[in-house]
């Protein structure tokens, strides 16, 4: 059986919703984000990082989020939540796949380290201000790209899960959507999706 290391409200969510959405068994290891357990030895042993997600697939070992949902696809899809290499969906797929990790996720991770990771004292507001407006720009690219569109490349795929998430995680920190209204609707389409709200729930 398939078995994840997982903690809520992490990159692992990702990795969830994809075998949710392809209904795959799975045993989930959970741990709470900063659990002194994933930078002990026995954890290291499995992440050299002390880190999740991590895809156990028998002999298998997958790290990284968007690693993870490829292998999950390739691997389990059945051609599932990919478009075929020689679709015209297809070169959207994989610039959507990354721009997560790429694009969005860097300010993000700056305004998270800037505003809650470091001690008040060595706290930057001009470094938080800076990401935070990056951040708004990297998104507009992907508003001008849902215009007229429910998901990114055709038919909701994994670049949605990757792009997806993300953007969820910039509106958590209180990113202004008041003009995005592509991504307000996607959001919520995203959040309807019964295999997200299973992989949220865990």
């Amino acid at each position: 059986m398939l078995k994840l290391y997982f903690a809520p409200k992490s990159r692992a969510v990702r990795a969830a919703w994809m075998l949710e959405e392809l209904g795959l068994e799975y045993e989930l290891i959970s741990y709470a984000l900063g659990d002194p357990a994933m930078r002990g030895p026995e954890f290291r042993a499995i992440h050299p990082m002390g880190r999740v997600p991590v895809l156990e697939d028998g002999d298998v070992r997958v790290m990284e989020s968007g690693a993870i949902l490829e292998y999950l696809i390739t691997r389990h899809g059945d051609g599932r939540f990919r478009p075929a290499a020689d679709s015209a969906d297809y070169p959207a797929y994989l610039q959507w796949l990354h721009y997560a990790e790429g694009m969005l996720m860097p300010p993000v991770n700056s305004y998270m380290v800037e505003t809650f990771f470091l001690p008040p004292e060595r706290q930057s507001e001009v470094h938080a201000k800076r990401a935070k407006k990056l951040l708004g720009h990297m998104l507009g690219a992907v508003e001008d790209a849902l215009e007229g569109r429910d998901y990114l490349a055709g038919d909701f795929s994994a670049a949605d899960i990757m792009t997806g998430s993300a953007v969820m995680s910039a509106r958590t920190i209180g990113l202004d959507f008041s003009d995005l209204p592509s991504l307000r609707a996607y959001i919520e389409r995203l959040e309807a999706r019964p295999a997200y709200q299973k992989a949220a729930a865990l």
